[in-house]
């Protein structure tokens, strides 16, 4: 019983540190970043604010941003996954009011990310999916951001 206990960690820890070797949980942790809504085609910048994203361990996550009034929208809720090397994916959503806090959506951001060498700091393309309350989709855009890690 031992013996299997053993083999059970020491594949577990085998397998921890390949995948921190290969960058696989380098994501993990909350980041200050900039975002930039981009012109789709011609890359010209719309907006530019501050985004706050939080990569769980399992491959959950959370963002909160100052792109838009906490009452016009809900903090995002999502899932990434660690693709190779330093390039990650993660996709969350968020759910839209109006003024009158009637209920008029959702976002949903697709983003790819790639950390720098030392895994503090990375950047990001998204693609940016508006939904209607019905389920349509009525809008798409482009979206950049670049972040640093929030530490102590």
């Amino acid at each position: 019983m031992a013996g299997g206990l053993a083999v059970l960690i020491t594949m577990g820890t085998l397998n921890t540190s390949m995948a921190q070797r290969d960058g696989g949980g380098r994501l993990e942790g909350a980041w200050e970043t900039q975002v930039s809504i981009i012109h789709c085609q011609s890359g010209n910048v719309i907006a530019t604010f501050a985004n706050m994203p939080v990569f769980a361990a399992g491959g959950t996550m959370t963002e909160t941003t100052s792109g838009t009034a906490p009452a016009l929208r809900t903090s995002g809720e999502g899932v990434w996954h660690h693709i190779t090397g330093n390039h990650y994916a993660f996709r969350f959503k968020s759910f839209t009011f109006n003024t009158q806090n009637v209920f008029t959506g959702w976002m949903i951001i697709q983003a790819d990310a790639s950390l720098d060498s030392t895994g503090d700091a990375y950047t990001s393309s998204a693609t940016i999916e508006v939904y209607d309350a019905n389920g349509v989709l009525v809008g798409t855009g482009c979206a950049e951001s670049a972040g640093t890690r929030f530490e102590l």
